[in-house]
């Protein structure tokens, strides 16, 4: 018998435990028959290392004993979204094309982006909730592309994992250039924002589950206080968000009234202005010190008047708010042009002068169309390339050699 014959065929990918939550983490050792008096104990001794000290593998578990670490290397994986592709902008702004691990045996992977945007003070990592959109707003690069489907809350974890294992953001990894420890390094990631492909709203039980695994303290730790979702004004789940998941909460705004936002943002056309307002005022824990972020992208002759800012501070009366004005990021076919500098400042000043902070956000990685409204991954090319490759007989690893 040839030695080509002798080799088995290779069995289906094992389950990756990477971004699973506590109750997950559970079902997955009943299922290895671990008895239920231990399991609280197992599922804190995975998190620990999966979540505290970054383990890629489970033969790094050194607190799990041989023989449990062994069954678990061959039941399950602690595999992350693969990176597809890095884009690092010349101002830092790392912007990731990842790979999901196939979801059963007609799954080829959907790809969707993150971006890590490193500031002064802080480090922000901007996560994906959905691979694709369903919202068209008119202005923003990731509307061109239909929704191909939600993320689970393990992949949306994921791309945290993948994040900090590129960056060295985990106890003890080294980030001076001799490679030496810095366990008391500040965190490079110190804020996670739902802004990049998706609505979260519309996702919201897997964006909940991945906000505990994040959150939880004995883990990733990142306070929720650190943690915005953005919605592009999905009404009916706004009260439901801050009593459930608790997060900061930002709006995308980008217009005063409703036919212009009907153009912008379509989903107005269900949830005018006047409503969403009033479910921003009902957010739960809404205080001075806990504000609603307003996102107002800033478009040259289209938003950006005078009159425009002030019927802005007029209808955010009372509404504890922070107006973020984001500078139009363009993007190859779009018909909008950024408003001038001039103009954002003299926008910026009329609501400054009315009590709001109304800082200017700086353009992250635009050149490597990374900033905001920027993202689309390339999902629906990869399926129409997959579907011209099955019909010519040539199967997924050919495919994705082929987009590399």
């Amino acid at each position: 018998m040839s030695a080509l014959a002798q080799v088995a065929p290779a069995g289906p990918p094992l389950t990756s435990l990477a971004g699973g939550g506590r109750a997950e983490l559970a079902a997955r050792l009943r299922e290895l028959g671990v008895p239920a008096r231990e399991q609280r104990m197992r599922v804190g001794q995975l998190w620990h290392w999966m979540y505290h000290r970054g383990a890629t593998e489970f033969g790094a578990m050194t607190t799990i004993g041989k023989e449990m670490r062994a069954e678990l290397a061959r039941s399950f994986s602690l595999e992350r979204p693969r990176i597809v592709s890095e884009h690092i902008s010349s101002d830092g702004t790392r912007k990731w094309l990842l790979r999901m691990p196939p979801k059963g045996p007609r799954d080829t992977g959907v790809e969707i982006e993150t971006v890590y945007i490193p500031e002064v003070d802080r480090g922000t990592l901007c996560v994906s909730s959905q691979v694709g959109c369903t919202l068209t707003c008119s202005f923003c690069h990731t509307g061109t592309q239909r929704l191909v489907r939600n993320l689970d809350a393990s992949e949306i974890v994921g791309q945290l994992l993948v994040a900090r294992d590129q960056l060295g953001d985990w106890p003890g990894t080294g980030r001076g250039g001799d490679g030496a420890a810095l366990a008391d390094a500040p965190r490079l990631i110190s804020n996670i924002v739902f802004m990049g492909m998706g609505e979260p709203l519309y996702n919201f039980d897997a964006v909940k589950e991945a906000v505990e695994t994040i959150a939880d303290g004995e883990g990733l730790s990142l306070s929720r206080r650190r943690i915005t979702l953005s919605t592009s004004g999905v009404v009916p789940m706004i009260a439901r968000a801050g009593a459930e998941i608790g997060t900061m909460l930002a709006v995308s705004l980008h217009a005063v009234r409703d036919e212009l936002r009907d153009e912008l943002v379509p989903l107005n056309k269900k949830y005018p202005i006047s409503t969403l307002l009033e479910a921003c005022r009902a957010y739960p824990g809404l205080s001075n010190a806990r504000r609603i972020t307003f996102e107002y992208v800033m478009l040259k002759g289209v938003n950006d008047t005078d009159a425009d800012a002030r019927e802005l501070v007029r209808l955010l009366r009372g509404v504890p708010a922070k107006i973020n004005l984001i500078p139009f990021n363009p993007w190859p076919g779009t018909r909008y042009e950024c408003s001038s500098w001039n103009r954002i400042e003299a926008f910026s000043e009329i609501v400054f002068n009315a009590g709001y902070a109304s800082p200017i956000r700086t353009p992250r990685g635009r050149d490597i169309l990374a900033a905001c409204g920027q993202l689309k991954s390339e999902t629906e090319k990869l399926r129409a390339r997959a579907r011209l490759m099955l019909e010519s007989g040539i199967g997924a690893e050919g495919m994705f050699a082929s987009s590399e």
